[in-house]
């Protein structure tokens, strides 16, 4: 597996246009003990890190995320001062008691065996290095840690609502990312996370009675008393065990416990094998035992739409609060009604192909895999459970239609951490988000945007993608120049509003007078139904697209002049009179996010 790993390093040097692309390299062994009685843990690491930038490094970051849960925090800090309540904390972090905070701590930290002086500056720990690390060097560092794991604030820690003993999500200390914007070192304030692609080999210790769900495979299946894929409980009750896991290829590692998990397994396609652990709770047993081999469609589906899933285990687990993706498993709450169940593990499940495998920084680009994820894992939803809706991604557009009316919204490109509103935050992620590729698929059509985001998980698995390396996928996919939607749509709050202004007959038929009312430019298809039943379907590019989508319809459509961006006013004609049009409509499929629909109609008046 190592060798694996080495091999695709050696071809993460490649170049894309004129820029070169890089990523950093690391290597954990780690071994843990925690303290179920206590909830203290404490470990060792050894990191081996390559650099791969063509940078020199003096100093590194490491995040230690469980710092962020006390009083006082910055974390803390944030939640009173934004202007409006995060809904996603339940528990008012200045009042945690002892008991309830999490810490995490480091010493003696050392590179290549020297020992050094690192800053600490709560949840982020500044290290000056004893040696400077050139380009395509690499270096150890070895370090000792201890922790308390907090109650269940947020994705993480012990005693959640629903029984679990313990969610160790961003439980060690892990190296930040420095890559083709610097170091990602931002303080941890209950947002979004960034990591380093590598392998890990990580050893838990704790008491006999507890079953673990990890990342990675489980090494020593005969050492903890039962064969891993038929586990229930082990039989030995006193004492301690270790569970050995390798995850390679991956840029996080997580587990949870508990003494009560029930563990089944279900084969997934392509000689995958799924996971599933679960309280053994007979009121949610049922909806467990469904779920399997539903999530063995989900990953079928994905497999289809955007790749085959890279690894050969994945674990849909209970655990921590609402739905988290983590490295080869997500936690969910189990104590569900089956359509949540579902639409939460098929939500989490679509992040392994958009974060777990496309990495991208969800500090910065946060949209890309929360919206993304929701474009698809809507449409999985939507043929899975045959709900076959005429519009499956309604609720993202409603959801878009109503941030764009609040006067809260902040152009997507802002960080995660900076916005003032923690609604227009989750609106913009998850609702613009997956809109941004249902817009994209109405500008290039519905198979060209298939081919896109195969062609970009192809090109981009196991790296780290920012938003042009989509976009120039999808015009060389597509032939359609496509700067200005990515610009208008992530990088300001312009919006879109056309509106049909006159209809008026003329000596050659019936001229149809469009008007653009907002900054945001739009292709536009235009369907005229006639009162004999007859139908016409008008298409109009902009320039700035520098091409044309194919025609996507069963019936054929007629290809107008470009409409220019300057000007806000556009007129074509057809050869019919006024009285026999029943009626016009603006974009019949509803994929473009038209702030004011009212207006994209027109019906003929009544005799």
């Amino acid at each position: 597996m190592r060798h694996f790993s080495l091999f695709l390093l050696s071809l993460l040097f490649f170049q894309i246009g004129n820029a070169q692309y890089w990523q950093q390299a690391v290597d954990y062994t780690m071994e843990v003990s925690l303290d179920t009685e206590t909830a203290l843990y404490s470990g060792s690491q050894k990191l081996v890190y390559t650099n791969n930038s063509p940078e020199t490094l003096h100093k590194v970051f490491y995040h230690l995320y469980f710092n962020a849960f006390k009083p006082g925090s910055e974390m803390a800090i944030r939640l009173k001062s934004a202007a409006d309540k995060n809904r996603r904390f339940k528990i008012d972090v200045n009042a945690l008691t002892p008991d309830q905070q999490g810490y995490l701590k480091v010493s003696e930290l050392k590179q290549d065996g020297v020992l050094l002086s690192p800053v600490d500056s709560e949840t982020i720990l500044e290290v000056p290095l004893n040696k400077p690390i050139p380009p395509g060097g690499s270096t150890t560092f070895e370090l000792n840690f201890e922790g308390h794991v907090p109650d269940v604030i947020r994705r993480a820690g012990k005693n959640s609502n629903e029984g679990v003993a313990f969610s160790m999500a961003q439980w060690y200390p892990k190296m930040a990312e420095y890559d083709r914007e610097g170091w990602n070192a931002d303080p941890y304030t209950g947002r979004e996370y960034h990591g380093v692609w590598g392998d890990f080999d990580v050893k838990i210790t704790l008491n006999k009675k507890f079953v673990v769900a990890a990342s990675g495979y489980l090494q020593n299946a005969e050492d903890i008393g039962m064969g891993y894929s038929d586990r229930k409980k082990p039989k030995a009750k006193k004492g301690n065990v270790t569970w050995h896991y390798i995850a390679p290829q991956v840029h996080d590692f997580t587990w949870a416990a508990d003494p009560d998990y029930i563990h089944d397994t279900y084969p997934g396609p392509n000689d995958v094998t799924l996971h599933f652990f679960y309280k053994n709770n007979p009121d949610i047993i049922d909806n467990w035992k469904k779920l399997q081999p539903d999530t063995a469609k989900m990953m079928a589906f994905y497999n289809e739409k955007v790749g085959l899933y890279p690894y050969k285990q994945y674990s849909v687990v209970q655990g921590g609060d609402g739905g988290m993706e983590y490295a080869m498993l997500t936690l969910v709450t189990g104590g569900r009604k089956y359509g949540s169940l579902f639409g939460v593990t098929a939500h989490e499940l679509a992040h392994s192909w958009f974060q777990h495998v496309l990495a991208t920084n969800e500090t910065k680009h946060e949209w890309m895999d929360e919206g993304f994820t929701s474009f698809i894992s809507t449409l999985a939803e939507d043929e899975i459970l045959e709900e076959n809706k005429d519009f499956p991604l309604e609720g993202s557009y409603r959801g878009y239609f109503n941030l764009a009316g609040s006067g809260q919204e902040m152009p997507q490109s802002t960080n995660a951490n900076r916005y003032k509103h923690n609604y227009a935050y989750e609106s913009t992620a998850y609702n613009k988000g997956a809109v941004f590729l249902g817009q994209l698929g109405y500008i290039v059509g519905k198979e060209k945007l298939y081919e896109i985001l195969q062609t970009y998980y192809d090109e981009w698995k196991f790296k780290h993608p920012l938003p042009n390396d989509l976009r120039r996928i999808a015009e060389r996919v597509s032939g359609i120049q496509l700067q200005w939607f990515l610009t208008d749509w992530t990088q300001t709050t312009n919006k879109i509003d056309y509106a049909i202004a006159k209809v008026s007959t003329v000596k050659t038929g019936t001229e149809i007078l469009l008007k653009r009312k907002e900054l945001m430019p739009m292709p536009l298809e235009v369907l005229i139904q006639f009162k004999n039943g007859e139908s016409e379907l008008h298409y109009i590019p902009i320039s700035l697209m520098r091409g044309e989508k194919q025609n996507p319809y069963a019936i054929d459509w007629t290809l107008h002049k470009d409409w220019s961006w300057a000007n806000t006013e556009y007129t074509f004609t057809i050869d019919r009179q006024k009285e026999d049009i029943e009626v016009i409509v603006i974009d019949p499929s509803n994929l473009m996010a038209d702030v004011d629909k009212n207006d994209n109609y027109y019906v003929a008046p009544e005799n």
